[in-house]
Order: structure tokens, then sequence, then C-alpha cells
């Protein structure tokens, strides 16, 4: 069965690069640009994988993941974060290591990162997530 991957960017470019990446790895792939409807997204269409910019520009991708993980619909779906900012990337990589249980299915990317390396992370998550 096809994998199905939601992307929420607020950067087009990215959005639509990541889309046409993902579908050449079969995989069935929906853009989010506006952060804000993040949360509600994930939790109506249940995807098997987000992948989330932590700059959404009017909302932080950090308590989009926060809220994902407190919810019990959501909270088991594999998440891969990913930004360029220093600060709020070492933010992250504390909070999943201070509370394993909740993100142990989250993994962060630096900016920039090859996309080789986002492609095995999409797999390797997935492959746990079974």
């Amino acid at each position: 069965m096809t994998k199905r991957i939601l992307v929420v960017d607020d950067r087009n470019d990215l959005l639509h690069l990541m889309r046409r990446v993902l579908e050449d790895e079969q995989y069935q792939v929906s853009i989010l640009q506006d952060g804000r409807d993040a949360f509600a997204s994930v939790r109506s269409q249940l995807p098997d994988l987000l992948i989330l910019d932590l700059k959404l520009g009017t909302i932080s991708g950090q308590d989009v993941l926060k809220q994902l993980k407190s919810d019990d619909v959501t909270a088991e779906i594999p998440v891969i974060v990913y930004t360029a900012a220093v600060l709020e990337a070492d933010e992250v990589a504390r909070l999943i290591e201070g509370d394993t249980q909740r993100y142990h299915n989250v993994h962060l990317l630096r900016k920039p990162f090859e996309l080789t390396a986002l492609l095995d992370t999409v797999e390797e998550l997935l492959e746990k997530a079974g």
C-alpha cells in the first residue's frame, strides 16, 4: 500500500521540490503551506509520516510538534522536523532527548541537508512504524 506523507513548509519552492522528490519514490504526498492548519490537517488526514519545517512564519513548528505528540490520535505518527536555525534545532534536540518516550519517532534534520538523507530518513521512519 502506498504510504501517505504530509509536508508542511511556508516556502512554496521547498514544498514543491519535496513533493516531486517523494512522488518519484512512489509516495502519496500532500502539501500544506499554512502552518496554522497543520495540526488539524494531520488529525484529519492521519498521514503515515509528517515532514515539518520548524520555521512556519505565523506559528512555530515546534508548537505543532508538541500538539501532535500530546494528542492520542496523532501521537504515533512519525515526524521529520527540519530547520536551518541553530538555536531552534538545539531546542528541538533537547526536547526529543528530554522525553524519548513521547518523541521516539521524531527525527531532526538540519538544513542544508541532502535529498538522499531525507529519503533515507523517510524510509527508516516508515519501516519502524510498520
